[in-house]
């Protein structure tokens, strides 16, 4: 079926249900506590998640990777690399009893530019039906591309910009902005596509350009926000962050700027990129098409000029997932449900942290949305790792923080978040063995996230899950006064400890303490 016809077939709702089958759920409650598998068959690499339901930000339950080569030699010999198919296959089957174990099945599988290209691409797909019973669907460039840029709105709702996802024989560019997929374009600049063009450098720059320039012409681009998808990038991003020492190696939304990336490109082509591999765990098969993929991610920039790089981790898998959910679960914040989550199922008062929340909220008169929505993800966290020993419980939380798979947060952001839980737990982050990633804040952020952190080792003192209920806060900034008002409950409650704890807050807001009481008379 032609491209035209897919979609229209979605949009009438006549093929199976979908473009990849019925949908695995309809009702949003039901789909929340299941699990979900997909499975994506591409040129290079074969590989399978389990999301553990699918809400707003689902948990990868499971994630595995084979890096077959399917596509290797496919633009000389046209038909599929032979062992590849041996090594995806085996796969297949290795994924299809994992699921059913797991009870993700049936899984959503599909394939991309190797399987759509090749000669003896439906025999495989037929052979893959017939020996695992997992159906493949070969999808054309044009739904590639949009399925990428869906997982991107996974993580991004607000993504502005163009997708640009690399794979082994194809790179695909969609338009994303407003929550919507606008133009694509998918080119034949895959490592493996060029390893076949013979003439050295020069002629494989001609053949990068001249698809790029096609492109262009679709997209016209200029000065926007790039959101890489893709291994090749991927390890691109993280050896930037080798050249540069930067502090953080979680991948997704690490942000490179144009000039630089220019720098640790000129940097690779001289180094001695095996030792590189060992320092940075990437496979042999991934590294050798790094080269290739440094000429082409040099030429996007030469061509787009890209305001920035932003690498994603989310991708096709990520979009199959969200094409599951409906619109108002999409609108959803990705951090806020995650955080929601990790509250139901960790913490000891589920519920407490929107009423922690609300009872710190005088503190914070002014921040921004974003801000807010920090405070937010943090007062939902705040007691999610109790279990934790208490030596380590600081630590613990500062690490959730800032390495969890979570969507819709910027590097800034993890380390804001996780600093103010460190100090949920602890008073002081002096000597810390985390101190090189505070170097991602300003001194201004460093001193929010210590406020934050403190206010909610003193809510969390009063009142069980409710801390209104012991009384309420008032921060007059022009006064620089901090006055917490007591019920008859809270009078009670305000022992030792909480005074301490409350006076360490003041003084992290460069204010003076102030105690009242009123009486359960008073209005």
């Amino acid at each position: 079926m032609n491209a035209k016809k897919r979609r229209n077939a979605r949009a009438s709702g006549d093929e199976e249900g979908g473009p990849f089958g019925k949908p695995l759920f309809n009702d949003p409650s039901v789909r929340a506590l299941s699990r979900v598998g997909v499975v994506d068959v591409g040129s290079n690499s074969v590989r399978m998640v389990v999301f553990d339901g699918a809400a707003r930000s689902p948990a990868y339950f499971y994630n595995e990777k084979i890096m077959c080569g399917l596509g290797k030699g496919l633009a000389e010999t046209g038909r599929l690399n032979p062992s590849g198919k041996e090594r995806a296959l085996a796969a297949l089957k290795r994924f299809a009893l994992l699921a059913d174990g797991m009870g993700a099945a049936p899984l959503t599988v599909v394939a991309t530019a190797a399987t759509r290209e090749a000669a003896d691409g439906p025999e495989f797909q037929a052979q893959v039906l017939r020996e695992t019973g997992l159906k493949l669907w070969v999808i054309d460039g044009d739904e590639e591309a949009r399925l990428s840029a869906q997982g991107v709105l996974l993580g991004w709702p607000e993504a502005k910009g163009i997708v640009c996802d690399i794979g082994g024989n194809s790179m695909e560019l969609a338009r994303l902005g407003d929550g919507k997929v606008g133009k694509r374009v998918s080119t034949q600049v895959g490592p493996f596509r060029l390893q076949q063009i013979d003439g050295g450098k020069g002629k494989r720059r001609a053949a990068i350009e001249a698809a790029l320039a096609e492109a262009q012409a679709v997209l016209n681009s200029t000065g926007e926000r790039f959101y890489l998808v893709g291994g090749s990038w991927r390890v691109i991003a993280r050896l930037d962050m080798e050249r540069r020492g930067y502090p953080l190696t979680v991948l997704h939304e690490y942000r490179m700027q144009t000039q630089s990336l220019l720098e640790t490109l000129d940097w690779l082509d001289k180094s001695d990129l095996s030792q590189l591999r060992s320092k940075t765990g990437t496979s042999e098969a991934r590294m050798e098409l790094v080269p290739l993929a440094c000429e082409v991610l040099r030429e996007v920039v030469r061509v787009f000029k890209p305001a920035e790089l932003d690498v994603s981790a989310y991708g096709i898998r990520e979009g199959l997932l969200y094409e599951q959910m409906p619109q108002r679960l999409r609108a959803r914040d990705p951090l806020i449900e995650a955080a929601r989550s990790a509250e139901q199922t960790s913490a000891r008062l589920p519920g407490s942290g929107k009423k922690l929340y609300e009872f710190l909220l005088p503190l914070f008169e002014g921040a921004t949305p974003e801000r807010i929505r920090l405070i937010k993800a943090a007062c939902l966290l705040h007691d999610t790792t109790w279990r934790a020993h208490p030596d380590y419980r600081a630590e613990v939380c500062f690490d959730n923080a800032t390495r969890a798979n979570l969507g819709g947060l910027d590097h800034p952001g993890r380390v804001f978040l996780g600093l103010s839980l460190l100090h949920r737990y602890k008073n002081s982050r002096a000597g810390s063995r985390l101190e090189p990633l505070f170097k991602l804040l300003s001194d201004e952020e460093i001193r929010a996230a210590e406020v934050l952190g403190k206010a909610m080792r003193f809510g969390a003192m009063l009142a069980g899950g409710d801390p209104a209920k012991a009384g309420q806060l008032r921060w007059t900034p022009e006064k620089r006064e901090l006055e917490l008002v007591l019920t008859p409950h809270g009078q009670g409650l305000f022992g030792e400890v909480a005074r301490a704890r409350f006076a360490s807050l003041a003084s992290s807001l460069k204010g003076e303490a102030a105690v009242t009481t009123v009486n359960d008379a008073d209005d």
